[in-house]
């Protein structure tokens, strides 16, 4: 089972925030859609652009070092679907953000 650890507190994330965070050494990017949050990896498959610093427009955040979008639901690239960052599980509770890294999705 996975363990879900605090990695930071809903009032730092916004609705249509980003947000960076480290857990066990692994920077993970935060992403609040519409007060639901979700956790890539922070890395761009690109050129390893820091997701967490991007532009988040609905569930499509955009890097900011070579625009290539991602959802932040799926952690698949918008033009091409078979790239995909890393996915994490994400708990909100009492107003806590916790994220399982030992249970990570990965692309295909």
């Amino acid at each position: 089972m996975a363990q879900f650890m605090k990695v930071a507190s809903l009032s730092e994330l916004a609705p249509g925030a980003c947000k960076t965070v480290h857990v066990n050494g692994k920077a993970i990017a935060l992403f609040n859609v519409g007060g639901t949050v979700f956790a890539l990896d922070n890395l761009c498959l690109h050129m390893g652009g820091p997701l967490g610093d991007g532009l988040l427009e609905g569930d499509v955040v955009t890097c900011p070092w070579h625009m290539w979008e991602y959802n932040v639901r799926t952690g698949e690239q918008v033009m091409n679907p078979a790239l995909k960052v890393a996915t994490y599980p994400v708990q909100v509770e009492g107003g806590d953000i916790k994220v399982a890294v030992s249970s990570v999705v990965r692309g295909p």
